[in-house]
């Protein structure tokens, strides 16, 4: 569900303030969460894998045809949350995959301007 138009201002007026209070950790947090979720996520896959291996070695050794198989399904399963995690991963600096693909210098400017529209508004009220 898209967010009204009030809600959009809101929103670029908490991410305004957010950057005019600490430009560093603003940007910081830009796409950082997702990084580290989808990091976490390929490594967990590759733990899976692993242990899919050791599953599949210990139905042979055990001659337990079901736990190989078992054991084979997990290594693929993982392998492919690995492959499709990796390849989602946004890099370093880059904005995800959903968000708008506009520069923060852009927005930035476009956000001076509506904020510019604003003061001049304000001063026109007061002055009339």
């Amino acid at each position: 569900m898209p967010l009204s138009e009030h809600e959009q201002r809101m929103l670029e007026q908490m991410e305004r303030a957010l950057y005019a209070e600490d430009p560093k950790f603003a940007s910081a947090l830009e796409g950082s969460g997702l990084r580290t979720y989808t990091r976490r996520r390929v490594y967990q896959a590759v733990v899976g894998f692993l242990v899919g291996i050791a599953l599949l070695m210990a139905g042979m050794v055990a001659q337990q045809i079901w736990v190989s198989v078992v054991g084979f399904l997990v290594m693929l399963g993982c392998a492919v949350l690995a492959v499709t995690g990796w390849r989602k991963a946004p890099k370093p600096g880059e904005r995800p995959a959903g968000a708008p693909r506009r520069q923060v210098r852009q927005k930035r400017s476009m956000m001076e301007r509506i904020e510019q529209r604003w003061q001049r508004r304000r001063d026109e009220q007061q002055g009339h």
